[in-house]
C-alpha cells in the first residue's frame, strides 16, 4: 500500500504545499538519488522509471528515484506503481523543482536530467565511476557522446548549445562542451552549498556557472542522446517558437551576471593603464612624438579613460567577492586593501591632487576667471588623484561593508 511520508524530513524544513509519496519497495539508504522533474510525461514515465532501475543495477549501487510531479496527467502515478518516489509539486518552475525536492534527498550524490528519455539513463555507471574517483560535479556531453539523428534541432546542434557554451568557456576560462546537457550529477553536499536561486531554464547554467567558482572537482562524461518518443512534444515546442530564443536569453544573463568580472576587472585594468599613460607624462606640458602632438584634449581623454578603468576595476573586485566560496578572493582583498592603510594611501593621493589643483585655480583668478586662457596641465592631473583618492576610500568602505554582508547571509 502507497503512503505519504513526512516524517524523515524536519518540519521546519517541509513546504507545506509539497507532498512525499514512497512506493511499497522503498530502498533504504540509498547512495544515488536520481532526481527528475516532471510536467505531464505520462507517455514516457513507465519506460523511463524502468531505464534508471536497469543503469543502477548495471553501475552496482544502491539508489533511489525521486520524480518531482507538477503536472496533471498520471505521471506520478504510473512512476509510484514502479518504485519511484514521488514529489507533488504545484508548478512554479524547474529550477524551482530542485530547491523544492532538496529537503527529500536521501543519497549522496545527485543525478538529474528529464523523464521524457530522451537521456539514457541506463547507463549511468560513468557518472558513478566519475564520483566514486572524487568528482563533485560531472556533467554529461552529448558531442562527446551520441546524438541520434533528429533528437536536436539544427539551430541548437550547430549554433545555439556550441555558441553558449563557447561564451561560458571565454568568460570563466573553463573547458566545458555542452552546458545546456540536462543529465548530469553532483554531490549532494555540493549542491546544498551551491544554494541554486533560479527558479526556470536558468538553474541550469547557474549550477555550471557556480561550479566554477566553487571550484569544485569537476568531470565530464558522453552521453547518448535520443529521439523524443513519437506523440510526445518537447516543453520547447509546447511553448512555442519563442520558448528556445527565452530560454537561450535568460541563459546569457545568467552567465554574465555570475561572470561580471570578466566584463569589469581585466578590461578596466587596460584602460586605466592607458588613460594614465596619456595623463601623467602631460602633466607638464605637450608632447610631440613624430608628427603628432599629444596636447590638452589628449590629456583630458587620459582622464576619462582613467577614471572610467578604475571604477571598472573597482567593482570587478566586488562582482569576484560576490561569488567568492572559499575565502581566500575576500581574504587577498582585503590585504591589499586593509582598512587602514588605504585610508591612509587616499587622504595622500587626495592632498598631493589638491596641491596640484590650487595651481589650476590660481591661474583661473589670475586670467580673469577664464578656463579658455587656463592651461595648467598639473592641475588637471591634480584633479584626477583627488577623484581616484575619493573614489578609493568609498571603494574600500564599499569592500569591507560588503564582505560583513556576505558574511552574515
Amino acid at each position: 500500500m502507497n503512503a505519504v511520508v513526512r516524517s524523515s524530513v524536519p518540519p521546519a524544513e517541509i513546504d507545506p504545499e509539497v507532498q512525499l509519496l514512497v512506493p511499497e519497495n522503498d530502498v533504504a539508504d540509498p547512495e544515488v538519488s536520481i532526481v527528475i522533474p516532471s510536467l505531464n510525461e505520462e507517455l514516457t514515465m513507465a519506460e523511463f522509471v524502468t531505464w534508471c532501475l536497469e543503469g543502477l543495477k548495471k553501475a552496482g549501487v544502491q539508489g533511489e528515484i525521486l520524480i518531482i510531479d507538477s503536472g496533471k496527467d498520471r505521471a506520478g502515478e504510473i512512476a509510484l506503481a514502479h518504485g519511484a518516489r514521488v514529489l507533488k509539486t504545484p508548478k512554479r518552475g524547474l529550477g524551482r523543482a530542485y530547491q523544492d525536492a532538496l529537503p527529500f534527498i536521501r543519497g549522496k550524490y545527485i543525478l538529474m536530467g528529464d523523464c521524457d528519455c530522451t537521456y539514457d539513463f541506463r547507463e549511468l555507471e560513468p557518472f558513478v565511476r566519475e564520483f566514486h574517483a572524487g568528482a563533485e560535479f560531472v556533467m554529461g556531453s552529448r558531442f562527446r557522446g551520441y546524438i541520434e539523428p533528429g533528437s536536436m534541432p539544427p539551430l541548437h546542434r550547430y549554433f545555439g548549445t556550441p555558441g553558449t557554451t563557447w561564451i561560458l568557456n571565454v568568460i570563466f576560462s573553463s573547458h566545458f562542451s555542452d552546458i545546456h546537457c540536462g543529465m548530469r550529477g553532483i554531490s549532494k553536499a555540493a549542491f546544498i552549498r551551491m544554494d541554486l536561486q533560479s527558479q526556470s531554464w536558468e538553474y541550469a547554467s547557474e549550477m555550471v556557472l557556480k561550479s566554477v567558482h566553487m571550484r569544485l572537482r569537476t568531470a565530464e562524461v558522453p552521453i547518448r542522446f535520443l529521439k523524443d518518443k513519437e506523440g510526445r512534444l518537447s516543453h520547447h515546442k509546447r511553448s512555442g517558437w519563442f520558448s528556445p530564443w527565452h530560454a537561450a536569453w535568460i541563459n546569457l544573463r545568467a552567465m554574465f551576471v555570475y561572470g561580471a568580472d570578466f566584463f569589469l576587472f581585466k578590461p578596466g585594468l587596460f584602460l586605466f593603464a592607458l588613460g594614465s599613460l596619456l595623463t601623467f607624462p602631460l602633466s607638464f606640458g605637450p608632447i610631440t612624438v613624430g608628427p603628432i602632438t599629444f596636447s590638452l584634449y589628449w590629456m583630458l581623454l587620459g582622464v576619462s579613460l582613467a577614471l572610467l578603468g578604475l571604477q571598472c576595476v573597482y567593482m570587478g573586485v566586488l562582482a569576484k567577492v560576490f561569488f567568492d566560496y572559499s575565502g581566500d578572493t575576500k581574504a587577498k582583498w582585503f590585504r591589499r586593501f586593509s582598512y587602514t592603510r588605504s585610508v591612509m594611501i587616499s587622504g595622500l593621493l587626495f592632498a598631493l591632487g589638491l596641491s596640484f589643483a590650487v595651481s589650476l585655480t590660481a591661474s583661473y583668478f589670475r586670467n580673469h576667471y577664464s578656463l579658455e586662457a587656463t592651461t595648467n596641465n598639473l592641475g588637471i592631473t591634480g584633479l584626477l588623484l583627488m577623484i581616484i583618492g575619493f573614489m578609493t576610500f568609498t571603494f574600500t568602505l564599499i569592500l569591507h561593508s560588503t564582505a560583513v554582508a556576505v558574511r552574515r547571509r
